[in-house]
């Protein structure tokens, strides 16, 4: 049985040509902010290497994960609120300034607090930025368009990015950080002068401005999309937790396990706009389905591999499903969203894949610990799941009256 299309729609290419200039400067300043996104990935290392234990840094990112689900909560109640022009500046002034101070605070108490507000803020602009194009998009092909450039910018900045902050956590973490407020502070800039905010009726600011996260979760389609969200981002995020323990265990190195993530990023940055362009004439709930199906499957089936070679088939194949995911998440997002709850519901999501991205490790840690084989039966299991959850509605109900 062939895939269920959607034939009405424009040409991928069209659509992109004729997004409007909002989404571009909205992508820059993705990318910029990307460039510079250290503080994410080398907490950890410059805990540790100032005497931290394990333990200490580990709690540090704990508290810093837990201000992220906050701050997806509190961006998506801003943008609706304040706008998303004015939310995404206040979200990288105050990560700016935030992050400036890290390399010279000196109490650990104090640190664990900063690292943890910087949680939230840099997490504030997220859902904004997802209405921003939301708002930009009047059929499914825009969205699709919107998002994939705005991933590619994404993907763009964190491949730079990645080799810049190795330079400068190798020279100095003051010069690292303070690179990192400086990227904040330019994404803030170009969206405070470049960036307008698009018309709104009266009518629809008066929708936004009423109802909160209780009529949100009242929407049931949501509900399950969220909980598909969370469960796909268990899923992924054994990328980097099952991954580098297998190859740990079957002897390989750590340089090893760079070259299998670059080939995960190679991949993504040649393939991810040609798939999009590619799934935009399915129905995104079976696009998401497939991308479930093969992301769980190509990450449950490292377990039974043992050599570079086949780890990279492995690697190809939940990198697909990775594409195929992400190039229709936040667009179907879009078009369930209904009139002036687009900031709500993208915080919404937001809140759901954190929580995903943060459980995921400490289950994911702990289950291979007990036994290696027992995580990757989890893995596919849940990828079946969050491929089932992922089916549009009247399939669902048909398969459990059955």
């Amino acid at each position: 049985m062939s895939m269920p299309t959607d034939v009405d729609e424009p040409r991928f290419r069209d659509s992109l040509r004729g997004l409007p200039r909002r989404v571009w400067i909205i992508s820059l300043g993705m990318l910029v902010n990307q460039v510079g996104n250290f503080l994410p990935v080398f907490i950890v290392l410059y805990l540790t290497q100032r005497g931290y234990s394990a333990g200490a840094a580990g709690f540090v990112l704990g508290v810093s994960g837990v201000g992220k689900v906050l701050g997806n909560a509190v961006g998506g109640y801003l943008a609706d609120a304040i706008g998303r022009r004015w939310t995404i500046v206040l979200s990288a002034g105050t990560t700016a300034g935030l992050t400036a101070t890290v390399p010279f605070v000196t109490p650990y108490g104090v640190l664990v607090a900063v690292v943890g507000l910087i949680g939230v803020t840099s997490q504030v602009y997220r859902p904004a930025a997802a209405a921003l194009l939301v708002d930009s998009a009047a059929t499914k092909q825009q969205r699709m368009a919107a998002f994939g450039v705005f991933r590619f910018a994404q993907n763009v900045g964190a491949a730079l990015g990645g080799v810049i902050g190795g330079v400068l956590a190798a020279t100095s973490y003051v010069e690292l950080f303070l690179g990192n407020a400086v990227a904040c502070l330019l994404f803030g800039v170009v969206t405070a002068v470049l960036l307008r905010d698009p018309p709104r009726t009266r009518a629809l600011a008066e929708e936004e401005s009423q109802g909160g996260y209780r009529q949100v979760l009242a929407d049931r389609v949501l509900v399950r999309f969220l909980l598909m969200t969370a469960i796909a981002e268990f899923v992924y995020i054994q990328t980097t937790v099952g991954l580098p323990l297998h190859v740990d265990d079957v002897g390989l190195s750590a340089r090893d396990f760079g070259l299998l993530i670059g080939l995960n990023g190679l991949v993504v940055l040649a393939l991810e706009l040609p798939t999009t362009a590619f799934v935009t004439r399915f129905r995104a709930e079976y696009v998401l389905v497939a991308g479930n199906i093969l992301t769980g499957v190509g990450l449950a089936l490292t377990g039974l591999t043992d050599g570079m070679v086949l780890l990279a088939a492995t690697v190809f194949v939940w990198t697909l499903g990775e594409m195929l995911y992400s190039s229709v998440a936040m667009a179907h997002l879009g078009g369930l969203t209904p009139p002036g709850m687009a900031g709500r519901y993208q915080g919404a999501y937001g809140v759901a894949y954190t929580i995903g991205a943060g459980l995921g490790p400490l289950i994911g840690g702990a289950v291979y610990a007990f036994g290696p084989w027992v995580l990757w039966i989890l893995v596919a299991a849940a990828g079946l799941i969050a491929a089932k959850l992922s089916l549009p509605r009247r399939v669902m109900d048909r398969m459990q009256s059955s």
